[in-house]
């Protein structure tokens, strides 16, 4: 990526968890309040994983070889895929454990909560000022330009807007909705917005000086919002607050399409999934399979194979 004819690298961060793990689960029991069941489909949707943290990264290398380096955050774990791999082909992939990027908040580790461990993900040592942040449900199925994340350095943000739901009549006599969108609306409000720049499961860029400035000057609200060991409804999603930062100050790129094939839910017939995966459009850059552990076994490999042929 060219800016002012500098080129400009570009790393992918992407969050990580084995729920699998016994460690991990054990380490997690520790903190969880008696009356919630470790094995819950709740909590177990939310840290189970099928190993598609292997395609995410596949299919970064295929499909965006300008990425300078890959970033995995983790809590003393590693993919299976790394483990076994004997070839160069992931010499770009690094671990960074949580106690790298919560270096000097040590209090507040172990964290089971990826808002947390997304407040300070910026911390990752030598990570370039543009990055771009994937769960490690997100798949590149066609090949991205950076001009795709970044347009004269600036970060492209794809979503649209919302009003609050305290500005919407009928709402107002609903119970306030928590979760993904509610932690959405706090950041902007945090910002000074009467409305909120919706953004979906896609890749997000950032650039790493907005974070770095904001928390200078606002230590305490994030730590404040580091400090659950598990989500809590007080809590801000920190990529909607970089995101109304760079809208306020004028220094991102609005787009409403998506470029996004989105799955959340398993329940239709296996064609009708066979249908979507393989209805071609060029343009749809971006495949999200959430929850991708509740999928029934059928449709998961299916699907499985799909992404090896996509991506593999």
């Amino acid at each position: 990526m060219a800016i002012n004819n500098i080129q400009h690298p570009i790393d992918a961060v992407i969050l990580w968890v084995d729920g699998n793990d016994k460690n991990h689960q054990e380490k997690m029991s520790q903190y969880l309040e008696k009356t919630v069941n470790i094995n819950s489909t709740k909590i177990r949707t939310r840290y189970d994983q099928v190993n598609e943290i292997k395609f995410t990264v596949d299919s970064i290398l295929k499909y965006a070889s300008y990425i300078r380096n890959i970033y995995i955050i983790t809590d003393n774990q590693t993919p299976d895929f790394l483990k076994l791999n004997t070839t160069n082909l992931y010499k770009s992939v690094t671990i960074i454990d949580h106690k790298t990027i919560f270096n000097g908040y040590e209090e507040f580790l172990p964290t089971f909560n990826s808002i947390s461990i997304e407040t300070l993900m910026f911390r990752i040592p030598k990570l370039a000022e543009h990055f771009i942040y994937l769960n490690d449900d997100f798949f590149l199925i066609n090949k991205t330009e950076p001009t795709d994340f970044f347009k004269e350095g600036f970060p492209v943000l794809r979503g649209k807007w919302i009003n609050l739901d305290k500005n919407i009549f009928y709402k107002k006599f609903i119970k306030p909705r928590n979760g993904h969108k509610a932690a959405q609306q706090r950041a902007a409000q945090m910002v000074g917005f009467n409305k909120y720049y919706n953004f979906k499961h896609t890749p997000h860029p950032f650039r790493k000086s907005t974070f770095e400035t904001y928390l200078k000057n606002n230590e305490r609200v994030f730590v404040k919002n580091i400090d659950y060991k598990f989500r809590s409804n007080d809590q801000f999603l920190l990529q909607s607050l970089i995101n109304h930062l760079e809208i306020k100050n004028k220094t991102c790129i609005l787009k409403k399409n998506l470029q996004l094939k989105y799955f959340r839910s398993y329940k239709k017939p296996l064609l009708w999934y066979k249908f979507k995966l393989n209805l071609e459009h060029p343009k749809k850059l971006f495949l999200g399979l959430q929850s991708l552990d509740r999928c029934p076994q059928n449709k998961l490999d299916y699907i499985i194979e799909w992404l090896e042929n996509r991506i593999g």
